[in-house]
């Protein structure tokens, strides 16, 4: 198996590991010295709990979110993929009271592997971000 074929695999396993909130299966799929930063945390976050602990996060607001794959691209030690990701404001989500109102957008990431077939970095929607924190809508 080539390494664009493992790493496509990684990612269908990880569609499950983040809508069930698999730690197990985090641990598997992403390295434990792979440093995620995030705009609802001022310090970096690692590994596999590193990444839950933002999906957690997104639970406590959103109890019924998912992310679902539309298209996927990969290509040496990265994959591209477009997801949408959808669900229900069901709980505080920075400060904002629950308005009961269900979303889907859709979001570009990019994932970036090591040799042994290990998330090791995921870049997401960093321009919007961006234009966000400079209007102060996220601190």
């Amino acid at each position: 198996m080539s390494n664009v074929e493992r790493n496509k695999l990684v990612m269908k396993k990880f569609v499950t590991c983040i809508n069930t909130n698999d730690k197990i299966l985090a641990e598997e799929l992403i390295d434990s010295k792979a440093e995620f930063t995030t705009p609802v945390s001022d310090k970096p976050l690692y590994g596999g709990a590193g990444y839950l602990s933002v999906v957690d996060l997104m639970r406590k607001s959103f109890s019924d979110i998912r992310w679902d794959i539309v298209d996927m691209v990969a290509e040496d030690d990265k994959v591209a993929v477009s997801w949408i990701c959808s669900g229900t404001h069901d709980g505080e989500f920075m400060g904002l009271a629950p308005t009961g109102k269900k979303f889907s957008f859709s979001v570009m990431n990019f994932y970036y592997f090591n040799d042994a077939g290990k998330i090791i970095n995921d870049v997401a929607a960093q321009g919007m971000f961006g234009l966000i924190n400079q209007l102060g809508v996220m601190r």
